[in-house]
């Protein structure tokens, strides 16, 4: 079962215990998470390095994404879907839970 949280964090990147944050590596593509970008947006993990992570997100209230790489203290884990970047991949074809085509399925 996941710990992650279904809704948006309330406290802000420089008020988060160190403790809370995940290092930037532990990470994984199609991650489900909350960025901080002028409040906490749904994204998903496009990349992870050591020191930060790139993630499609919304970065507003309408269905639109965007691309930005991200230090840890600015990511949390997220287990909530947002159709907006969840699903953004998806077209014909079946999928696994992480989001990958299953192979021969026309993906």
């Amino acid at each position: 079962m996941s710990t992650a949280p279904t809704s948006a964090p309330t406290t802000a990147p420089p008020q988060r215990d160190p403790a809370d944050v995940a290092p930037a590596d532990s990470y994984h593509p199609s991650d489900r998470v909350w960025v901080y970008r002028d409040g906490w947006r749904a994204g998903v993990i496009e990349a992870a390095s050591p020191r930060a992570v790139t993630v499609t997100y919304r970065p507003g209230a309408h269905l639109g994404t965007g691309v930005d790489t991200f230090t840890a203290p600015y990511v949390t884990a997220r287990s909530s879907e947002d159709p907006a970047v969840d699903r953004r991949h998806f077209g014909r074809g079946i999928y696994t839970p992480a989001g990958l085509p299953v192979r021969g399925s026309a993906a």
